[in-house]
């Protein structure tokens, strides 16, 4: 895992995007955030499981039939099934060794 400082890589609005192997942060002081770090370590973890580009592919479909759902963007972001998993246990720092496969299917 690479962790990259820029605020012009990151979406308005989003602290830190992680696209596997590379975590990029808005703001350099977000990297000794460990719930922050845990958080992205999770998506790390779900697009492994997903080979990357299926993930993002679900991700995306999954964001739009939530934004269907809410007609809100940030409520229908919340909702993506590995976006609860990731906000769920972000504070756990032993959740990745006690995760099972798949586990965001749970979140669905």
């Amino acid at each position: 895992m690479f962790f990259i400082t820029s605020k012009y890589l990151v979406p308005k609005g989003f602290s830190g995007l992680t696209v596997f192997p590379f975590v990029f942060f808005r703001k350099r002081s977000l990297r000794a955030d460990a719930t922050f770090v845990n958080h992205e370590k999770i998506h790390i973890r779900q697009q492994l499981e997903l080979l990357v580009v299926l993930f993002f592919v679900w991700y995306l479909l999954e964001f739009l039939v939530r934004l269907m759902q809410t007609r809100n963007r940030y409520q229908g972001y919340r909702r993506i099934s590995f976006e609860r998993e990731a906000y769920e246990n972000e504070k756990d720092p032993d959740y990745l060794n006690a995760r099972s496969f798949w586990r965001f299917l749970k979140y669905l």
